[in-house]
Order: C-alpha cells, then sequence, then structure tokens
C-alpha cells in the first residue's frame, strides 16, 4: 500500500513511536505545530470518518495514554481529526493529532 501512515504502521517508514498497541499506533509529528504534537492512527487504512466504527475508542484510550506520556494530560491538549480535503485532511487514513505543551488558542483556524 502507497499510503505513509500505512507504511509507518507496518514499520516500512521509520517514525518515533510513543504508543503502540495491536489496532493503534501513535508517532510524533514530522513537522509539529507545538512542543507535543503526536498523531494517532488505527493500523487498518481506514480513509474516512464512517469507516471508523469500534476503533474510535482505541483512539482515544491510546490518546489519553499518549496525553500522561507526554507530560500534558494535567496542562491541557487538543485533539484535531480532519475529514476530507476542505477540512485539511492531507493523508487519506483517518488520524487525530495530539497537540499541546503550550497555550491553544480558539478558533485555531
Amino acid at each position: 500500500m502507497s499510503c505513509i501512515f500505512c507504511k509507518i504502521a507496518g514499520k516500512e517508514v521509520k517514525s518515533s513511536i510513543v504508543l503502540e498497541s495491536g489496532t493503534v499506533m501513535a508517532f510524533d509529528d514530522i513537522s509539529p505545530q507545538a512542543p507535543v504534537h503526536v498523531v494517532i492512527i488505527p493500523k487498518e487504512h481506514i480513509t474516512s470518518v464512517a469507516g471508523l466504527n469500534g476503533i474510535v475508542q482505541e483512539m482515544f484510550k491510546a490518546a489519553i495514554k499518549v496525553a500522561k506520556a507526554k507530560g500534558v494530560d494535567s496542562s491541557g491538549y487538543r485533539m484535531v481529526m480532519n475529514s476530507g480535503s476542505d477540512a485539511g485532511q492531507a493523508v487519506e487514513h483517518m488520524h487525530f493529532h495530539l497537540i499541546g505543551g503550550r497555550k491553544l488558542v480558539w478558533p485555531p483556524g
């Protein structure tokens, strides 16, 4: 598969893995927008929100663990999921961005 996130999940492409389970992987973003910027993906290639089904719970559980591991669980963090090109989804593999480690502004963009 040519999807970069599938290649990361399959360990064909090196990444800085923060957390991994049988169904979910989290890794540091290569272009961080804050001191903490982690991408959380289902290992299965899922292109749209409609295909997420039960994996969302696993992704949220991973986010809680990642926030704690990165030390932003108490200070706060933002989770972002873009769906579709108009929303800014650059990789057609559903994913969350967990962002924190600094004061975040609202609205985000």
